[in-house]
């Protein structure tokens, strides 16, 4: 297979890199932070656990309508600082202070009080969560036309923003501690402090530092179409063909079914891997299971590090594509074989799927917002607007969408398994198999039809340099 060398100029230099990258490192960090610190509504101030899930899952509700909408702002924004830099500016500023006024909840209040105080706060929250967010996304996806230098950038941003997921398993224990904090809610406060500060210090940087390539040329490609649109295309009208048009594209159709398949087959037995470990590899004895499952899963985080590294390496030897394939099929190899490893005889087996695992979610978000980048080139070819905002965010939508649906039919499939708590290390051996059946192969399935969605994907390192060519005679280089 032949190959297009990176010229110079669409180089990113590695510092840069670094800089987009530690967005991915507050995006995550956030997104860790509330879902961890979120359990001391519960433990510290004796919320009812429903009314948590309430506050973990309306918010997200808005982001169907929000999303799309900042990305199209961001999209259509012309100003001398460009379309994505003032938004990230403000919102990393904006999101770091609402989070850590969110946590200043005042003692001995009603339980309906610290509902609606943490609901109105988190809506406020998810606002300014977005509107940094998203234009992130959106400006990964134009800092360079190269096919391959997008997915070297994206390999980095991916590997710095697995660090979070490090840290924010000790966020509990720091709450906790007796000798910093008189209880859980006063740890809350001070740790949202923190984490708002850096969130605001660290959330600037990519705007500060980085430099649109499409700003000109998208401003240039809507005077072209101004006179085309008038007056009714403004407003709202602008935002639906927008979004119906972005919604036509089957390569991004196709990169979200992917996603949604890999990524939430993985999140539906997310639970099942725990209770698989506790009560059948350790028979009901959750302290030795709980500390084989901490260490399979920081097996895994690391091993996901080397991954993203290998990955971006693959991806521009043999293409995105191809590398999807190799990196999913691995996984599906090591969902598969717990099967075999998760094993009352031998429990320490049960670390050997962990690092092939570990190729499923580290290729797939190293891939998928590189192939993203590439079908933004191909629609503004068709239609003469640079679209990365709509694109990132209904992408990102139908992640946290799919999230949602997946940890809530995690529990509905537990249940209709037979498991039942009560009886501890006594389970059925009918529950146990049917346990074990959907946590090895429910995964190993949902990424083998991921696979035989991204088979047809059109998108190659030959065609995007086509388009490429092909939009650089039209308007110029960027």
């Amino acid at each position: 297979m032949d190959h297009f060398a990176t010229a110079p100029r669409d180089r990113i230099p590695f510092r840069l890199k670094l800089v987009y990258g530690l967005g991915a490192f507050v995006n995550n960090l956030l997104a860790a932070a509330i879902g961890g610190m979120v359990i001391v509504l519960n433990l510290g101030l004796g919320m009812n656990p429903a009314l948590v899930g309430l506050l973990g899952a309306l918010p997200r509700l808005t982001d169907a309508i929000t999303d799309p909408l900042m990305g199209f702002i961001s999209d259509n924004t012309r100003s001398r600082w460009g379309r994505r830099r003032p938004y990230i500016f403000c919102g990393a500023i904006a999101a770091g202070l609402v989070y850590a006024l969110l946590w200043q909840l005042p003692a001995d209040k009603s339980e309906s009080f610290y509902f609606w105080y943490f609901l109105t706060g988190s809506f406020i929250f998810y606002l300014a969560y977005t509107m940094f967010a998203t234009p992130w996304v959106a400006l990964g996806y134009e800092l360079t036309p190269d096919y391959h230098e997008r997915t070297r950038l994206m390999g980095v941003q991916n590997f710095v923003g697995q660090i979070p997921y490090m840290i924010a398993p000790y966020f509990l224990a720091i709450m906790y501690n007796n000798a910093w904090f008189a209880d859980s809610a006063e740890g809350a406060a001070g740790l949202a402090i923190v984490i708002g500060i850096f969130v605001a210090a660290v959330g600037i940087l990519p705007a500060i530092f980085l430099r649109e390539r499409f700003k000109d040329v998208a401003a240039a490609e809507d005077n072209v179409l101004a006179a085309k649109r008038g007056v009714i295309a403004q407003g709202m009208l602008d935002f639906l063909r927008g979004f119906m048009t972005t919604l036509r594209s089957k390569p991004f159709l196709k990169l979200c079914a992917a996603t949604f398949l890999v990524f939430n087959g993985f999140i539906l037995i997310a639970a099942f891997q725990s209770y698989v470990i506790i009560y059948y590899v350790f028979s009901g004895d959750t302290q030795a299971g709980a500390a084989f499952v901490g260490h399979s899963g920081l097996l895994g985080a690391i091993s996901t590090l080397f991954v993203i590294a290998l990955v971006t390496w693959l991806g521009t030897r043999i293409g995105k594509r191809r590398a999807f394939f190799v990196t999913t099929g691995i996984s599906m190899v090591g969902y598969a074989l717990k099967w075999v490893c998760y094993n009352p005889d031998y429990p320490w087996l049960l670390l050997v799927p962990a690092p092939l695992m570990a190729f499923g979610l580290g290729g797939l978000f190293t891939l998928m917002p590189s192939m993203i980048a590439d079908v933004v080139d191909f629609d503004e070819l068709e239609t003469r607007e640079r679209r990365e905002g709509m694109y990132g965010s209904i992408f990102w939508w139908v992640v946290k969408l799919g999230m949602a649906v997946a940890i809530a039919g995690g529990g509905f499939l537990l249940n209709a398994t037979g498991f039942d708590v009560t009886l501890g290390g006594n389970q059925s051996e009918h529950a146990i198999t049917l346990m074990r059946l959907c946590d090895a192969f429910i995964p190993c399935i949902a990424s083998g039809i991921a696979i035989w969605a991204i088979a047809t994907f059109s998108v190659t390192e030959e065609s995007a340099h086509e388009v490429r060519l092909a939009l650089e005679a039209r308007r110029g280089t960027v």
